[in-house]
């Protein structure tokens, strides 16, 4: 028993830091973080920005159009104004997010990457997106040989 009492000691005379020098340790560390943020390549605000307003029409859209197929389908049966089958029902509602789901590609390819907006559709940025895709997902060091 006496043995477990001298480590409880030992414990009690750590060093202690006050918290004057705990957070000018903190505040040393922290431009370090800072520095490696800004090398990051991220998407820029301006085109997620860009990316959302497309996804939004291009996704967004035939998502709701999905989901309420089943508020229409349901209020025509109840109030007999046609006899609908629930195959048919759940097809259109396949098809619209089908689409939704498409169109949440072409809303994030589309996106122009520059300052200024693209075109309309946005058509011309699909290649270009899909290559920077493509190189996201390649190894550093193959992106950094195809540099050279």
């Amino acid at each position: 028993m006496k043995k477990k009492q001298a480590k409880k000691k030992n414990l009690s005379k750590k060093k202690k830091i006050s918290e004057v020098d705990a957070f000018r340790n903190i505040e040393k560390k922290v431009p370090s973080l800072t520095q490696k943020s800004k090398q990051s390549s991220g998407i820029p605000k301006y085109v997620a920005d860009r990316m959302a307003r497309r996804i939004f029409f291009t996704a967004g859209i035939p998502t709701i159009m999905g989901m309420s197929v089943f508020v229409i389908s349901y209020i025509i049966v109840t109030r007999n104004i046609a006899e609908i089958p629930p195959s048919s029902t759940i097809a259109i509602s396949a098809l619209f997010f089908l689409l939704g789901l498409g169109g949440l590609s072409f809303g994030i390819l589309s996106a122009s990457w520059d300052k200024e907006p693209g075109s309309f559709f946005g058509i011309e940025n699909i290649p270009l997106n899909i290559q920077r895709a493509k190189a996201a997902f390649k190894p550093a060091s193959q992106n950094f040989d195809e540099k050279k």
